[in-house]
């Protein structure tokens, strides 16, 4: 079920919203798969159902729990080399499994995130100096491009072309 959209407010959380709102676009993609299903590949790359939100929790930890909030790899949840831009996804997780973690990084990125005004600033490595404001609005692009993704993907599973 995807929140309610906020079209008015504060520019805070109208953001906010936007962001939850494609976070949960992009969980909706995946709902009622079968694991065979979730990892059917039916691109080239290593795209997937279950690794696009693989991908989107690796993204959550990266933004918001190793660079805004410091924390070292061993202190991310569910963190790994992995995270470094990679679709991959082991054989032993299950698409649930997948889904909770993706849903605990947000969670924690919401947290992380409440701690800054939009304003503030940090210096990346490889952007420069961002905003929170410049991060969040990165996050909806991702997780928005990836919704399509799996949108797309979705229809190959459930209508095939014949």
């Amino acid at each position: 079920m995807i929140t309610n959209i906020i079209t008015t407010g504060t520019e805070r959380s109208i953001i906010e919203n936007m962001l939850d709102r494609n976070r949960e676009a992009l969980i909706e993609t995946v709902r009622g798969l079968s694991e065979i299903d979730a990892r059917r590949r039916l691109v080239l790359s290593l795209t997937t159902p279950i690794s696009l939100i693989k991908h989107a929790a690796a993204a959550e930890r990266i933004w918001f729990q190793r660079f805004w909030a410091g924390l070292s790899e061993s202190e991310c949840d569910g963190y790994s080399r992995r995270d470094e831009g990679t679709f991959a996804v082991a054989d032993d997780e299950a698409l649930a499994d997948v889904i909770a973690e993706f849903e605990r990084a947000s969670r924690r990125s919401r947290e992380i995130a409440s701690r800054f005004d939009l304003d503030d600033i940090m210096d990346t490595p490889r952007e420069g100096v961002v905003s929170m404001r410049w991060t969040l609005l990165l996050m909806i692009q991702e997780l928005a491009r990836h919704a399509g993704h799996g949108d797309i993907l979705r229809e190959q599973i459930d209508k095939p072309l014949l």
